[in-house]
């Protein structure tokens, strides 16, 4: 189509329908193949119906496992990388964190957790902790001090009952 065509066409148009969008640009307008907040498939998934994966490893027999994990050894033997981290992340999956490496002093009292936070803080500066690892290290400190206050709370109480009994 000419440029003067295309200017024809539009003045043909009538003032209120606006023209197509061109091919390129439908994504940006939504004049694309599927309607905004409609589903394809309104029903959604069937209940009962499992995933393909599912039902392949359902179907695989036991000597089919062990073929396929023979295989495995076989090319990590080899120097398949791959196959190497596969077994080896089975084996010894990798570690979510790591031990503390400084030490935390004795919490026995609420002043003790002042002092327990001050070196975990000091750790941190240091560089010997992260903060994330500072932070895991605070809320373990911070259960701490919650029990040391349900003992004292408890202790508190059982005193006031014993007075009270006595006045009776």
């Amino acid at each position: 189509m000419k440029p003067d065509d295309a200017e024809e066409a539009e003045k043909a148009l009538p003032e209120t329908q606006a023209p197509a969008a061109p091919a390129k640009n439908r994504a940006k307008t939504g004049g694309g193949k599927f309607q905004k907040g409609k589903s394809g498939n309104p029903s959604g998934r069937k209940p009962g119906s499992r995933n393909k994966k599912t039902l392949m490893l359902e179907h695989m027999s036991d000597d089919d496992r062990v073929a396929i994990v023979s295989k495995i050894i076989r090319q990590a033997k080899r120097g398949d990388r791959l196959s190497q981290k596969m077994i080896v992340d089975r084996i010894e999956p990798p570690r979510k964190g790591r031990a503390a490496p400084f030490a935390l002093p004795a919490i026995k009292t609420a002043g003790d957790v002042v002092t327990a936070l001050e070196a975990v803080t000091a750790a941190m500066a240091a560089g010997l902790l992260s903060p994330a690892e500072a932070v895991e290290i605070a809320g373990v400190v911070e259960l701490q001090r919650r029990a040391i206050e349900a003992t004292q709370m408890e202790a508190r109480l059982k005193t006031i009952e014993q007075r009270m009994d006595g006045n009776e």
